[in-house]
């Protein structure tokens, strides 16, 4: 086998990854604030200066990186805080004013958006709560649709591994009733699915 040095000038310009990286520490440094910030709810306009970029480029970047936007990620920090301090048995009049929420409405609609049920309800485990649940194929691999009579929530699942993994989401809701509907039923409600 024989080996070919090339000459620099001949090496290819690695000036797209000189950009990746700029673009991934833009990034690093606005999750890195959204961490330690999080229970401030700041505004995106804080999150990108803290970043050093503008509000769309943040947008942007934070989304083509991380896949989701930073009102996304702040949301998720903030609903996995609030699950703990839950379970942990806070109430949710001070789980709202612990996490940073103006009041116990914008939890609720936090929960209700996120986990297609109220506070309190996953609060009490899911105690007089009806679930119903399908696994349904999607563009991204086989997803798991739950439906409340509040909302629908979906799961994708890669392997056979992630169907344990998807139960493990209704532990904790133990003490609601768990109905499996059909295919049929659950892609009739999850038309996004398809």
């Amino acid at each position: 086998m024989e080996v070919t040095m090339l000459s620099p000038d001949r090496v290819c310009d690695h000036e797209p990854l000189s950009h990746a990286a700029a673009d991934y520490d833009v990034v690093r440094r606005a999750i890195a604030f959204l961490s330690e910030h999080w229970r401030a709810q700041p505004e995106i306009d804080a999150v990108a200066a803290a970043a050093g970029v503008s509000a769309s480029d943040l947008h942007r970047l934070f989304r083509r990186w991380a896949g989701i936007t930073p009102k996304a990620f702040l949301q998720a920090l903030t609903l996995d805080h609030a699950r703990k301090l839950l379970r942990d048995s806070a109430s949710v009049l001070d789980t709202t004013f612990e996490v940073g929420l103006s009041g116990p409405g914008r939890l609720h609609d936090l929960f209700v958006t996120h986990e297609a049920m109220s506070p309190g309800e996953w609060k009490s485990g899911g105690s007089g709560l009806t679930m119903c649940f399908g696994f349904h194929p999607s563009p991204f691999g086989t997803a798991l649709v739950i439906t409340t009579a509040r909302a629908c929530r979906a799961r994708v699942r890669r392997s056979r591994r992630g169907a344990g993994r998807a139960r493990r989401h209704e532990r904790p809701l133990a003490n609601g009733e768990h109905r499996r509907r059909p295919r049929a039923y659950g892609v009739a409600r999850t038309p996004h699915l398809r």
